[in-house]
């Protein structure tokens, strides 16, 4: 898990309200500019210091990666912005009790990063500044100041996003024992459980490796499953989350994938299972001798244990 700051001076309510951040992919004359490439590396669950009006009023929680999107209508009086930009989802929690960093600047002047610091070192905002990472040290720091109010809005987070995810009977004694435990944060607790049902950041990582169903050609992301090729309750944290331990499925692929009654070769031939009645690939229009291309050393690591222990035989 990361921590950010991000200055809304003037985008605040509309960001707020709208759970959101945006910003340009460039600055007004083309240059690149590092704080609004930093919105390309925000992870979900991942932390947001909403900083306007000299204090930290709110607490975000990042809900998904950034993606392109253009600027919304609410910012159209800002000339000085491109229209082409980054947007990226966010949950703000206001805050109790706001803190002013100005006033604490002894405390927290020797965490400031050298290099794209989101104060000044007379505690004052660095002008220019949209998006810029919080170092550990800092971010330690600012919790203290803020007391337990960082790690309580991670948790109601945490607890609001359990209560929407689904979770099939045999899971429920693994998600409890995640749940549970002490040794890794509240975020990453989510990240884990919503990886079960191929959500969140796991299905993210998918995305960038596969482009849609190698057996169907669906790419359409809305009806596909990121289905893990180990399954998540024999995976390790790590396993987990890994993209390259997932493939992108149409519904009724991955329901034979998962339950064993298809796998694949590392050159991408399709196995099929005798356990298979054959006119099931043939009502769902499924060429049982397909190839659907090779994959990565990473997939095959993964794929190798589907065929030894998942795979029918």
């Amino acid at each position: 898990m990361k921590y950010w700051w991000v200055n809304q001076n003037q985008t605040l309510k509309y960001e707020i309200t709208g759970g959101y951040m945006w910003s340009p992919k460039t600055k007004a004359n083309g240059d690149r500019n590092r704080f609004y490439d930093y919105m390309t590396e925000v992870e979900v669950g991942d932390v947001v210091f909403s900083f306007a009006d000299t204090k930290i009023s709110f607490i975000g929680i990042a809900a998904g990666k950034a993606y392109s999107s253009s600027k919304p209508n609410e910012f159209d009086d800002n000339d000085s912005w491109s229209n082409d930009g980054w947007l990226t989802p966010v949950e703000f929690y206001e805050l109790q009790s706001p803190i002013r960093p100005k006033s604490h600047i002894q405390a927290i002047r020797s965490y400031l990063p050298n290099k794209y610091s989101p104060l000044q070192d007379n505690g004052n905002g660095n002008q220019g500044v949209y998006l810029t990472e919080v170092p550990a040290e800092l971010a330690e720091a600012l919790s203290n100041l803020l007391g337990s109010q960082v790690q309580d809005t991670i948790k109601r987070h945490t607890a609001e996003e359990f209560s929407h995810i689904e979770i099939d009977s045999v899971d429920v004694k693994a998600v409890k024992e995640i749940r549970l435990r002490k040794d890794i944060e509240e975020t990453e607790k989510l990240r884990l459980v919503k990886s079960r049902n191929g959500q969140g950041l796991y299905k993210d990582r998918v995305k960038e490796i596969e482009l849609g169903c190698r057996v169907t050609g669906l790419s359409d992301i809305k009806y596909l499953i990121a289905s893990h090729i180990k399954p998540w309750t024999k995976s390790n944290d790590f396993e987990k989350l890994d993209g390259n331990n997932g493939l992108l499925l149409s519904p009724h692929v991955d329901k034979l994938f998962d339950n064993g009654y298809i796998s694949f070769e590392n050159d991408g031939r399709m196995i099929v299972s005798p356990a298979l009645n054959i006119d099931t690939l043939r009502l769902w229009n499924i060429d049982e001798h397909s190839d659907v291309g090779d994959f990565n050393d990473e997939q095959r690591y993964y794929l190798q244990y589907h065929r030894d222990n998942i795979l029918k035989r």
